[in-house]
């Protein structure tokens, strides 16, 4: 077997905010293999500034997996336990290289056709004008679920914007969700919860940033709005750890990004600690290529998950790949007539 990398730079059709600041590239890394005239494409989706894996080393650690691939899917991911997104590429290479289709990864009624995955829109941060634009756009499209970054403008004008969806439509006809990525600071995070309550939304994903679980598990207590949790699981890698980690906060919801916690096998294992403590959950994309997302929404649709997932992320880019992935009226289809172009 031959393994190989490239690293692959993806640009944002327009500007992306976040409460990180302000996205126009996403570097991303793809793992080929070449075995008896077959190939297999994995995706390895680093988040720069977020990735637990976003440490010195990173190219290296692909190019060590190239020179050990004969160890196995297995026993690699074992090794790359400080390297969630590489995991996820091995996984996705392996089963590309197995499968009759490259991109064929989980055949099911999503793949031919006959079915599809509901999804949020998603909002990103931007001054009022543009914010609500996209969700303009998004109530045009079709959406019955939209999701909005906030945290990066003023929260009244946030507020603002909030109050004139649900002037519009109710929490029936529109569902919302809010992502902060841990913008809201500990002493101010309830109130604004408070706040945000009052306009029916579904979440808030991540209030205040990752790592100060005591204060989150008096939010999660408190909150009258129910709280998702999403950095919060990067980098827990150990079983019990993750264990301890539901337990002590007791989140309402969990969120679950492949490209950050290990791939397949990482997300099983959230998704069974999930199960064991009565917590729903969802997954979404980490902003990766048309092949990782298709990789993820495949496996997504095996998971008989009804909520609304967030995999909307294709259409972000200038120079994605064409796939036969679209989005049509707040839904993923598959549609297998549209052919992959894979060029790198």
């Amino acid at each position: 077997m031959k393994a190989s990398y490239k690293k692959y730079i993806l640009n944002f059709k327009r500007p992306s905010g976040t409460s990180r600041g302000v996205l126009t590239q996403k570097e991303t890394w793809f793992l080929l293999l070449e075995k008896n005239q077959r190939t297999g494409i994995g995706e390895c989706g680093i988040l720069r500034s977020l990735s637990s894996d976003d440490r010195p080393g990173y190219e290296e650690k692909l190019k060590w997996v190239c020179e050990n691939i004969h160890l196995g899917p297995e026993n690699l991911w074992e090794e790359l336990r400080d390297f969630p997104s590489i995991q996820f590429g091995v996984e996705m290479a392996f089963r590309s290289l197995k499968a009759e289709d490259p991109f064929l990864l989980f055949p099911s009624e999503f793949t031919r056709g006959n079915d599809a995955i509901p999804i949020n829109g998603l909002v990103w941060m931007g001054n009022e004008t543009a914010m609500k634009e996209q969700v303009l756009q998004k109530i045009t499209e079709g959406f019955r679920c939209i999701k909005l970054k906030i945290g990066a403008i003023d929260f009244e004008t946030e507020i603002k914007l909030l109050k004139y969806i649900r002037k519009e439509f109710t929490s029936d006809e529109m569902e919302v969700r809010v992502d902060a990525n841990g913008a809201f600071s500990p002493s101010e995070a309830l109130e604004k919860l408070h706040r945000l309550s009052e306009l029916e939304l579904h979440s808030i994903e991540q209030p205040i940033k990752q790592g100060q679980h005591e204060l989150m598990a008096r939010l999660c207590e408190e909150t009258p709005l129910p709280i998702a949790l999403d950095e919060e699981l990067i980098g827990v890698t150990d079983a019990v750890k993750k264990q301890e980690l539901i337990q002590t906060i007791k989140p309402q919801y969990l969120i679950f990004k492949p490209s950050l916690i290990g791939g397949y096998k990482g997300t099983g294992e959230w998704i069974q600690f999930a199960k064991e403590n009565n917590i729903d959950w969802w997954i979404t994309s980490a902003l990766e290529s048309n092949v990782g997302l298709n990789a993820i929404a495949q496996y997504t649709y095996t998971l008989e998950n009804t909520m609304p997932q967030g995999l909307g992320t294709g259409a972000l880019y200038t120079n994605n790949f064409n796939s036969p992935l679209e989005v049509q009226k707040g839904q993923l289809w598959y549609l297998p007539h549209l052919k992959w172009k894979f060029n790198l």
